[in-house]
């Protein structure tokens, strides 16, 4: 009886929590697009840093600006995964793809050997604002051998009404232009 008593509270307010916090639609951006074209195999090991991004998008709930100064986080729309992580993982499927070959990882990690390639990402921008979606991005290239490097900037613009499920195709579509382009980087490098 003295469990019930000290458990039947915690249930009901969890219960009642799950009533008024409404319902969420969840999105995801972590499944990589399969290429159109496939690049000859890359000669080595290709390492992706996790990708890192702003600070609105280490929120679960989607966020959408204004306004260049403000933005609204939307609770009732939220992202499904970390987007650094999903993204740094979207990015690597992709190269994975789109050069045929499954040495690609996520950089550092726990074994001796080193990349051949190194790839960095910043995302600085990523939002809908108005009727559109903008990606900007750095982006580096670098052989761990040699220390070559290669650094280059990114910037999109991809036409979006202003529902949530149009948002998350733009931002799909301006990610998936991202993915081209840092892959051709690699084939040039």
């Amino acid at each position: 009886m003295k469990l019930l008593n000290i458990f039947l509270p915690l249930i009901v307010l969890f219960g009642l929590n799950g009533c008024v916090s409404g319902s969420s639609s969840y999105y995801i951006l972590s499944v990589s697009s399969q290429p159109q074209k496939i690049y000859p195999s890359h000669k080595g090991v290709i390492g992706v840093e996790k990708v890192t991004v702003p600070g609105y998008l280490y929120k679960r709930e989607i966020a959408i600006a204004d306004s260049p100064s403000h933005i609204t986080l939307l609770g009732t729309a939220q992202w499904g995964e970390d987007l650094d992580s999903g993204l740094t993982s979207r990015l690597i499927g992709y190269l994975q793809k789109k050069f045929k070959q499954p040495d690609v990882y996520m950089y550092p990690w726990e074994i001796d050997k080193q990349p051949d390639i190194k790839v960095s990402v910043h995302v600085t921008r990523f939002i809908a604002q108005g009727d559109s979606v903008y990606l900007d991005a750095t982006w580096s290239v670098e052989n761990i051998k040699t220390k070559k490097r290669m650094s280059r900037l990114f910037s999109t613009k991809v036409a979006s009404k202003s529902d949530v499920e149009s948002i998350v195709h733009a931002m799909d579509t301006a990610f998936a232009e991202f993915e081209k382009t840092v892959a051709l980087g690699i084939k040039n490098f």
